[in-house]
């Protein structure tokens, strides 16, 4: 789906294609060795995608097993009113949304390798503590610190995989990853399932045992990475010099890094300017609409199913199959959004999924309608974000402007988060959570359609820099452009 310039002759060093048709990025272009590129991603893969999808399972899992707690008696427990546990769920997401933009900022210079590590173990810390809380105020200070330091990771995530892969090779990996969210919703469900029965143990209530092993499965997971993750492809042990050298050469080639080393070093004025693109604000706005509908599923799927007439312990198992899909679904999406280069087209469609899902659970009085109508609207959500985040990811450089970009719009999906957890909390009364229903159903439609306008601006800029390729050379190019280069080319 991305444009492709008028064919040049390779005697003309700045205006050279990849292999794959796509015009490169910048002029220094390293030739694509086909032995080398089905070793060094496949060794990348091996080494990375297992760590940083662990990361994310771990995060969004002990975010919102408060949810399976929920079910399994923690409001009881502790007292709480309805609104009492929305604003439990709400100032996770206060300090969550105050730490990404500074976090993926540092991640660089402190190193990928030891921050997210050591949040990972803090958080683990936190989670663990969750459990042994005796009232609301307690939970309240948990989930502060727990959103505190889990608000860089998802970002961080994606910032960190952006130093490793080409831009068309990104929104699979970034799916792999992310699907695990997915697979955390359904996995929770299961988890949680067996440890209420656990309940009375030392003395303590079956979720308390449901923060309590899944905080200290964390913690030692995290510590044990401090030994897995590579700094940069540079310092990937895994890699010999020549592969090394090869990586570094094709992200350079394909914009995912800067011309020159120093076109990545940290600038105030490269944040500014990625607050001046139209695309991370018609982005923004996605982001925040599916922020609430992801946010507002993860937390409430047990409370919905509960809703339908399941009992308690049947609703953890009915989440199951709904996150599953989504799994499945989100890989396929993702390798033909790589395949074909078109983010838009795959988001607009996930997106209609939930409007199709959420028309559907709120026009039907069959429980067995509003069950089925939760594959559709889960498997959207849960497409759609790793296809926004590549989205993002993809059309901003250099470094800095690319890591503000994608602050931004986890900024909004958290801030989304925040609406959610009263949207289907206070102000939508359960069983039938009607007024949220309707809410979400009209943000998926605003989604599909920003996305559109999204995909028509930023193939009209592709156009204006194929018209400036064809009068100007590269070296007469004011330098410093970044993504607005005319060698520069969006991903649609």
């Amino acid at each position: 789906m991305m444009e492709k310039a008028p064919s040049q002759t390779s005697s003309d060093p700045e205006k050279t294609h990849n292999g794959s048709g796509e015009l490169s990025t910048f002029s220094d272009v390293a030739p694509i060795d086909p032995a080398l590129e089905r070793v060094v991603w496949r060794k990348i893969d091996f080494w990375l995608l297992p760590v940083v999808s662990m990361f994310y399972f771990l995060s969004f899992l002990d975010r919102s097993n408060i949810g399976n707690a929920r079910v399994a008696g923690l409001q009881k427990d502790l007292k709480m009113t309805n609104q009492q546990y929305s604003i439990a769920l709400t100032v996770t997401y206060v300090p969550y949304i105050v730490a990404e933009l500074p976090s993926n900022l540092l991640l660089r210079y402190v190193g990928p390798n030891l921050m997210l590590p050591t949040m990972l173990a803090l958080w683990g810390v936190v989670t663990t503590l969750q459990g042994v809380v005796h009232n609301y105020s307690g939970l309240l200070a948990c989930r502060f610190f727990l959103g505190l330091l889990e608000g860089g990771v998802f970002p961080g995530l994606v910032l960190y995989l952006s130093f490793f892969y080409p831009r068309q090779q990104l929104q699979w990996r970034i799916s792999l990853f992310f699907s695990t969210a997915s697979i955390s919703g359904a996995f929770s469900g299961l988890l949680a399932f067996g440890i209420v029965n656990m309940n009375g143990i030392g003395n303590r209530p079956g979720w308390a045992w449901i923060f309590i092993l899944e905080g200290l499965f964390t913690v030692v997971f995290g510590l044990s990475t401090y030994f897995l993750l590579p700094r940069t492809p540079s310092h990937a042990r895994f890699l010999n010099e020549n592969e090394k050298a090869y990586v570094v050469a094709r992200l350079r080639e394909t914009g995912a890094t800067g011309h020159d080393d120093g076109a990545d070093d940290f600038s105030w004025r490269e944040v500014w300017q990625a607050c001046t693109l139209p695309q991370v604000w018609m982005l923004a706005v996605i982001f925040f609409f599916d922020g609430v509908v992801l946010y507002g599923l993860a937390y409430f799927t047990p409370s919905i199913l509960q809703g339908l007439g399941y009992t308690a312990t049947r609703a953890q198992l009915m989440s199951v199959p709904p996150f599953a899909t989504a799994f499945f679904v989100n890989l396929i999406s993702a390798y033909i959004s790589d395949r074909y280069h078109c983010r838009g087209f795959v988001t607009m469609f996930t997106c209609t999924l939930c409007v199709i899902g959420f028309a559907m659970y709120l026009g039907s009085q069959s429980a067995s309608v509003k069950y089925g109508s939760l594959f559709l609207s889960i498997t959207g959500t849960y497409c759609a974000a790793p296809a926004l985040s590549t989205w993002s990811a993809n059309n901003a450089a250099p470094h800095a402007r690319r890591a503000t970009a994608i602050a931004i719009g986890f900024i909004m999906t958290n801030s989304g988060g925040i609406l959610a957890t009263w949207l289907l909390g206070a102000l939508s009364p359960p069983p039938l959570y009607r007024k949220a229903t309707i809410t979400l159903l009209i943000m998926s439609i605003l989604m599909v359609v920003v996305a559109g306008m999204n995909t028509y601006y930023l193939w009209s800029q592709n156009k204006k820099k194929a018209t400036i390729r064809a009068t100007i050379s590269r070296s007469e190019e004011k330098p410093g452009l970044g993504d607005r280069s005319a060698w520069f080319i969006y991903n649609l």
